[in-house]
């Protein structure tokens, strides 16, 4: 065997640290609560998710707003496209503080809820429905609050916030 070319191998370690800290599952500032969405069963065949969006969750839309599995409604929004601000109803409680997503189209969209802190973006498709559930703990009560979605004219979607 050869020596090995010192320049080559710190190419392969570089690169072996850039995949290392390139491939995180979190794309927010948000804390991982580890809970998920429940995937409702289907009868038809199953569809593995493209890793760099969220799931699609057979029977989800944009023309109805997704169900909270538990607790309050505080603001929602359906059939809505491009940019668009939410006042929350009532207080922000402290405790659990839902946001679940729905969004059709080519585009991105961003959500981001005023003053908690919570923001994350959902990449949306043309032809089926994108879905995503984020949960935040909030320490305390805020008097009054924003969700704010940010998204292009192209990107309809439908958004239920509760706690």
């Amino acid at each position: 065997m050869g020596k090995l070319n010192p320049l080559l191998a710190a190419t392969a370690l570089t690169a072996v640290a850039v995949l290392a800290v390139g491939c995180s599952n979190d794309d927010s500032d948000a804390p991982d609560t580890g809970r998920k969405r429940p995937v409702r069963p289907s009868t038809s065949s199953a569809r593995t998710p493209a890793p760099d969006r969220a799931e699609h969750i057979p029977g989800e839309t944009v023309t109805n707003a997704p169900v909270l599995p538990d607790g309050e409604v505080v603001a929602q929004a359906v059939n809505a496209s491009g940019n668009r601000e939410l006042e929350v109803e009532g207080d922000l409680k402290s405790g659990p503080l839902a946001v679940l997503v729905n969004c059709k189209g080519e585009g991105k969209l961003t959500v981001e809820v005023k003053p908690v802190g919570l923001s994350f973006p959902l990449k949306c498709v043309a032809g089926e429905v994108s879905s995503t559930y984020n949960q935040l703990d909030l320490k305390s009560t805020h008097e009054q609050g924003t969700v704010s979605v940010t998204a292009q004219a192209s990107v309809h979607w439908a958004i239920t916030v509760g706690h």
